[in-house]
């Protein structure tokens, strides 16, 4: 085949996939996931059924591969933060910054939530974040910005751990004062 022609249904294979993300994540969020059911889904993406079993086996699968994005996005946009800024501790505030405002806009307790915050990929974003902080963490203590006194790993860990409350936070404010907090934490104690 030419390869103008591969590219088109490439690129229409990848718009029917989006479409059917979209569509599933926003059937959740309006009708509740036990009302979402695949014939559900193809009407509302404009497609046959047949069409979405070729993509997609069940409403878990779509789900889960929706989330998968997600969190590919999130760690996408953090590495973006992260190269705007030009020094060490001013890479990991912006970082820890954008993770706590990510944390505090995302939906929690929810039955979306419950179902998709399991899984190997999750384990596996979970792993890359904490290795994007603790390397920030690392050349900041190196620059000496930061306390060297606690292993950047555990110092990683204590981050992740106090911005989670993040999700739980009544305002936007309240979350950069929680990361003010943290970052304090994070400096050498006074003599």
């Amino acid at each position: 085949m030419p390869r103008l022609w591969n590219e088109t249904i490439q690129t229409h294979r990848r718009a029917v996939h989006d479409a059917i993300l979209e569509t599933t994540a926003g059937l959740v969020v309006e009708h509740g996931l036990a009302s979402v059911t695949m014939s559900r889904i193809a009407e509302k993406a404009g497609i046959g059924r047949a069409t979405l079993y070729k993509y997609f086996p069940d409403v878990d699968a779509i789900l889960f591969a929706w989330h998968e994005r997600q969190i590919t996005s999130h760690l996408e946009h953090l590495a973006e933060v992260r190269d705007r800024a030009d020094q060490p501790g001013q890479r990991l505030e912006s970082v820890l910054e954008a993770y706590a405002l990510m944390t505090y806009q995302r939906p929690h307790g929810t039955e979306l939530a419950a179902l998709v915050h399991r899984g190997e990929h999750v384990a596996r974003a979970q792993q890359h974040l904490h290795d994007l902080i603790r390397d920030l963490l690392a050349a900041a203590a190196e620059s000496g910005d930061l306390r060297d006194d606690v292993a950047p790993e555990e110092l990683a860990s204590y981050c992740l751990s106090a911005l989670a409350a993040a999700g739980a936070l009544p305002s936007e404010a309240a979350v950069r004062r929680l990361v003010a907090v943290t970052l304090a934490g994070l400096h050498s104690p006074q003599g």
